[in-house]
This record gives structure tokens, C-alpha cells and sequence, in this order.
């Protein structure tokens, strides 16, 4: 069995080495790509092996079409919309993500980031608190929850919306408020994070019409995915609402723009870093071999992102 770590921007050793060491003990081989350049690299390296683990690294239908005995691909992380499903599904491969893994660090760069805009991003001036202000949390799953946590922890009154968990059960015992509506959400809360995946339901779903229901001062949080954001209903409202704020870890297609027209009141991380941390860096990789392992070994796919 041969399992492939293609990492065009490479793990922390002490990861690559946990890696190697939970992939040789299975009894499997390991071959490593990293800081390639081409796609054809990517290409030549899957030609022959059965499993491979990524990161942002893009599995394209092509790159499924070279991997000839390929059956499992792990994308080391919880989002996975740089993985070809319907290529993948159509082969029979399994597609999984390692869910919670990076889940603190993006929840703590969340809560960094509310505060870096309360201060007017660390420039001179008079900001505000975050504390007794009202917290949004738009899609309650392991990122959303630990905000909400932190959130509580800061003294904010946290309120959530998640249409897939309906038992208010789940929400009143962290403390935490539901709501029945997304527009409820945010047309409450001073400050939404937001923890949706982009799907063909959620893309640009966050949209001028719901934005411009946010209270006075409000700001919006995204470590999520910049398509969920209708970006001209975005530039749109915060020309209108000089006094909205928008800030994330994944820049805009017009961050640019939004940067030169609204200053203070918008910023984008240079790069994506909410699973940036060591911490996560190595937790991921470990749950992506260790997946790997018992996907061969015992027939596990409980983390399966494709079904047929």
C-alpha cells in the first residue's frame, strides 16, 4: 500500500515525521511531495499510489484520471471544496476531511479578529469592548461552538442559528440562544461569525439585503469561505452603512476595493491562517494518517465526505 503526502505548502516537521511514523507501522509506504511548483509533479507523484493526503492542495479530475489505483483521499482539515467530488464519486474513491482538528485555532483567530476591529485594528482612537455585546454564531459545528464558548467567556450574550440542528436542547446547555431564522441573527446581534460552508445553497447567501438588517455598529465576522459572501451586496451596504464593519480570513475577490473605500472598516488576513497554528498544523496530519489507516485496515469511513 502506498500513501502519498502531497503538501505544496509542507507540514511542520514534527507532523510529516508523526505522519511517516503512523503510515510504517501500518506496514504501508510513504512517499512525499512538497513545495511543488507544477501540476505535472502532482501528476507523475499519484500515478501509482492508493491513498493521499493534502492540504490546500487542488485533486482536480485530472488528477484523479492519473491516479489509477488511488481509493481514499484525506484532506487534512475541515473544508474540502479544493477536492473534485463528483471526479472522486464517479471512481468510487472516498473523500474525507478530519473535522475538529483545526477547530481551536479558528475559533481563537475568530475572537482576534472581533477585537482587533472593537480597536479600530490597534490604530490610535477610541474603540470599543466586546464584552456585553451581543455574538452571533451562524452554523453551530465545532468551529461555531467554541466561539460561542470564548464568546461567553468574554462576557458576550451569544446567540446561534444552524438550520440542520433543531433541538434548542443543544444551544441551552452552552449558554447559548437560538434563534429561528438567519434574518433574526442578524438583524440581533452586534457581531456574527460566521461557520458556513460554501455550497450551491450558501454561496453569496450572505447578501446586501441581509447585512443591511445588522444593528448600528455591527460587524461581521468570516473565517469561513469568501463565496458565501455576495461581495457587491457587501461593498453595497457598507457604502450605505458607514458605521458596518467586515472582517476575515479569506480576502475578497475585491478586497482591493473594499480596502481603498472603506479603510478601517474592512480588513482581510494577508493569507488564510485560521488553521495556522502548530497545534492544528499537527493535529490534522495525525487524524489524516490515522484515518487513512483505518480506512485500509478496518473498513472505516466515518469522516466520508462523498456518499454513493
Amino acid at each position: 500500500m502506498k500513501v502519498l503526502l502531497a503538501t505544496e505548502k509542507p507540514f511542520a516537521k514534527v507532523a510529516s515525521d508523526g505522519i511517516r511514523e503512523i503510515v510504517e507501522k501500518a506496514g504501508y509506504e510513504l512517499v512525499v511531495l512538497e513545495k511543488y511548483t507544477d501540476k505535472s509533479e502532482l501528476l507523475k507523484a499519484v500515478a501509482d499510489v492508493d491513498a493521499i493526503i493534502i492540504r490546500s492542495d487542488k485533486i482536480t479530475a485530472e488528477v484523479i484520471e492519473a491516479a489509477k489505483n488511488l481509493k481514499i483521499v484525506v484532506r487534512a482539515g475541515a473544508g474540502y471544496d479544493n477536492v473534485d467530488l463528483a471526479a472522486a464519486t464517479a471512481r468510487k474513491i472516498v473523500v474525507m476531511n478530519t473535522p475538529g482538528q483545526n477547530s481551536n485555532a479558528v475559533a481563537e483567530l475568530a475572537i482576534g479578529l472581533m477585537i482587533f476591529m472593537a480597536r479600530n485594528k490597534f490604530t490610535p482612537g477610541t474603540g470599543t469592548e466586546i464584552h456585553g455585546k451581543r455574538l452571533g454564531i451562524h452554523a453551530y459545528g465545532n468551529v461555531g461552538k467554541l466561539v460561542a464558548r470564548y464568546g461567553k467567556g468574554f462576557g458576550m450574550e451569544v446567540y446561534a442559528y444552524d438550520p440542520f440542528i433543531t433541538d434548542k436542547a443543544v444551544y441551552e446547555k452552552d449558554g447559548v440562544i437560538p434563534v429561528g431564522s438567519v434574518e433574526e441573527l442578524y438583524s440581533k446581534c452586534d457581531y456574527v461569525s460566521v461557520h458556513i460552508p460554501a455550497t450551491e445553497q450558501t454561496k453569496k447567501s450572505i447578501n446586501y439585503d441581509l447585512l443591511s438588517k445588522m444593528p448600528k455598529g455591527a460587524t461581521i465576522v468570516n473565517t469561513a469561505r469568501k463565496e458565501v459572501i455576495d461581495e457587491e451586496g457587501l461593498a453595497k451596504v457598507l457604502a450605505e452603512r458607514t458605521d458596518l464593519k467586515y472582517v476575515t480570513d479569506i480576502a475578497a475577490d475585491m478586497q482591493v476595493v473594499l480596502n481603498e473605500k472603506f479603510g478601517n472598516r474592512v480588513f482581510a488576513t494577508p493569507k488564510k491562517m485560521g488553521a495556522e497554528t502548530q497545534e492544528a498544523n499537527v493535529n490534522a496530519a495525525l487524524a489524516a494518517a490515522n484515518q487513512i489507516v483505518a480506512f485500509f485496515t478496518k473498513g472505516e469511513n466515518r469522516f466520508q465526505v462523498n456518499k454513493w
